[in-house]
């Protein structure tokens, strides 16, 4: 493939498939286009226009925006091929931790979207030279402003000239569940290797359509959008995920890239139109759905000829109407960030929309594994396989657990942490692996099965080791369960905070005739109770050990969320603010029975 320079990638989409169509985004409620040769252009020209405001070689430049656009891409193409160093940072980032970031990385200009974002990085960083703006604002200076009305070609080659395949393309701080956020160093050769290895692994169609909402900030989605340029994907961008239904119905993409609660809210509006239906429909809805969650395809052998005509039927009666709802031209969903419930990824493939979940983080540019669109090549509830180029073993067993710690070679695999010595040091293995601190195992050989985090395993008071992410993957099996968090750490057994899906509970007490009020009344409903400690039970029995099984638990009335602070802009669980979030119910978790009144033990 001819690039080997991450801002290479506009000139090989040029020369090999040009697009009236390359980038789209949102600009006064309506769709503004940019064909490939506008994106080249414009790349160029900015570059030039920051080298004419003084940046230099090796600069590192913030990214602070509160969506993707055309803008944020390309701005992020022209910066790496003036020589500079892109450092994307999450919109949901605290004002602290912008200040950390900036003291670290000591970037000298930041590019901002909105008034917002335009607010906190002036709180953060007071002093900072430059900050450009998407479009015109006060206190910022415009995008077109920044543009060079000429480019010149000697310039443009010397700029070109000082950046290689091992030059430092970016840096990516960490949003880190604990302590402080770390830069992560990537060269073009680290993410460029990433990106040769997705094309060579994911089929495209041609003339195909890519919706992102992700935020580029997230090293996943800005390097799907890599992939999407160097594979000719007509790529449009939401400038609010509320928006994504109707997005979806508009661009009708053909592939999206995901995390796993965007899947859930899809099936959430699924079960909102179940509730539309009468009894009759209500009942088609749930024998679609539950045929749907035992989809048995995996490509390596012909599907059972009955579930095939039992497929056919469901499509008929409501497959073809979510995926109508979905824009009607949805093919396959990328996901990664966190695990996704196996039962989703097999009801979505079985409505003809294939999910393939993946593995990896920012340290590996970022993808360690993927599942396969080639027959033979998937395995729901996996993180899939090594990509290509990828080694991958498991080290270090953990002591009554089947699982080790993942380890990871590669040419994807990161320089190090800026300017932390000690911790790149620590990071890695004698022998040159990366340690990725997370928990897993293979399956049927090369299948990769992430099983929580090293860190976060804990030690009950019987001895007995656990790790709470797999016991949390196992509860969210449950369609009355959103979200949940286990703990047990030197205590007699495993208990669980819970937050229900309050829009299946609400189904649920509809159906079974019990009255609907506010969430935060519903979880002390001793009918609600008795539902999720009968759910519990059963994936005690069927799915967790002893030592694993979820004891007690307590159902909380609101959910988690970045916008909160529970969760990281990878949405990832907050453990330690969780914990603090809610005290008393954290108490009630392991008080003996005398106090709390329980006696289920």
């Amino acid at each position: 493939m001819e690039f080997s320079r991450l801002f290479d990638i506009a000139h090989y989409q040029l020369r090999l498939e040009p697009k009236d169509v390359a980038l789209a985004g949102r600009v006064n409620g309506a769709w503004q286009t940019w064909s490939t040769a506008r994106v080249v252009e414009i790349r160029d020209r900015l570059s030039t226009g920051l080298r004419n405001r003084g940046l230099k070689s090796g600069d590192r430049v913030a990214i602070l925006a509160h969506c993707g656009s055309p803008e944020w891409l390309v701005a992020d193409l022209a910066m790496m091929q003036a020589a500079l160093v892109p450092v994307p940072i999450h919109a949901t980032s605290r004002v602290e931790e912008i200040t950390q970031i900036y003291a670290d990385a000591g970037f000298s200009a930041c590019f901002v979207s909105d008034a917002t974002m335009l607010q906190k990085i002036k709180t953060a960083a007071p002093d900072i030279e430059f900050i450009f703006a998407f479009g015109k604002m006060e206190g910022a200076v415009a995008w077109e402003d920044l543009l060079a009305e000429n480019t010149d070609p000697q310039m443009l080659e010397k700029m070109r000239s000082e950046t290689t395949e091992s030059t430092l393309a970016t840096i990516l701080y960490t949003s880190g569940t604990t302590g402080e956020p770390k830069g992560v160093m990537l060269t073009h050769a680290n993410i460029v290797s990433n990106v040769k290895a997705m094309l060579a692994i994911v089929p495209f169609e041609e003339n195909a359509v890519g919706l992102s909402f992700l935020p580029m900030s997230h090293i996943l989605e800005r390097m799907v959008n890599y992939v999407y340029l160097a594979a000719g994907v007509s790529v449009y961008y939401a400038d609010s995920i509320d928006k994504l239904p109707e997005y979806l119905r508009e661009v009708r993409p053909h592939i999206i890239s995901a995390v796993p609660r965007i899947l859930e809210r899809m099936y959430e509006r699924l079960q909102e139109r179940r509730e539309k239906a009468g009894w009759l429909g209500k009942r088609v809805f749930d024998w679609s759905i539950n045929l749907g969650e035992r989809f048995p395809f995996t490509g390596e052998h012909d599907m059972p000829f009955l579930y095939t005509l039992k497929r056919l039927l469901a499509d008929i009666l409501v497959y073809r109407r979510w995926r109508k709802a979905m824009g009607g031209r949805l093919r396959g969903i990328a996901v990664g960030a966190a695990a996704l419930q196996p039962r989703l990824g097999r009801l979505f493939s079985a409505a003809g929309i294939d999910v393939r979940e993946g593995y990896g983080l920012s340290e590996t540019s970022p993808v360690v594994s993927f599942n396969r669109f080639e027959p033979g090549g998937v395995h729901f509830g996996t993180a899939g396989i090594p990509v290509p180029g990828v080694e991958v073993r498991i080290a270090n067993p953990v002591e009554g657990l089947p699982d080790g710690e993942i380890e990871v070679r590669g040419p994807n695999v990161m320089q190090g942490y800026w300017n932390k010595p000690e911790a790149t040091a620590a990071k890695f293995t004698a022998d040159g692996w990366l340690r990725t601190g997370d928990l897993g195992h293979f399956e049927h050989k090369r299948f990769l099965r992430i099983t929580g985090r090293v860190s976060e395993v804990f030690k009950t008071s019987t001895g007995k080791f656990v790790s709470p992410a797999f016991v949390e993957q196992q509860l969210l099996r449950s369609h009355f369960i959103s979200q949940c968090l286990v703990e047990g750490a030197n205590q007699p057994y495993v208990a669980a905070l819970i937050v229900p899906n309050f829009a299946h509970l609400e189904s649920w007490c509809g159906d079974n005739n019990v009255h609907w009020t506010a969430p935060e009344y519903m979880v002390h409903n001793p009918m609600v109770e008795k539902l999720f400690r009968s759910e519990i039970d059963v994936i005690n029995e069927s799915r967790l050990s002893g030592v694993e099984a979820v004891r007690r638990h307590v159902l909380i009335p609101g959910p988690w969320t970045t916008d909160n602070g529970l969760l990281t802009p990878t949405m990832k669980l907050k453990r330690r603010d969780i914990e603090a979030q809610y005290p008393t119910e954290m108490a009630d978790l392991f008080k003996k029975p005398s106090e709390s009144g329980f006696s289920g033990l």
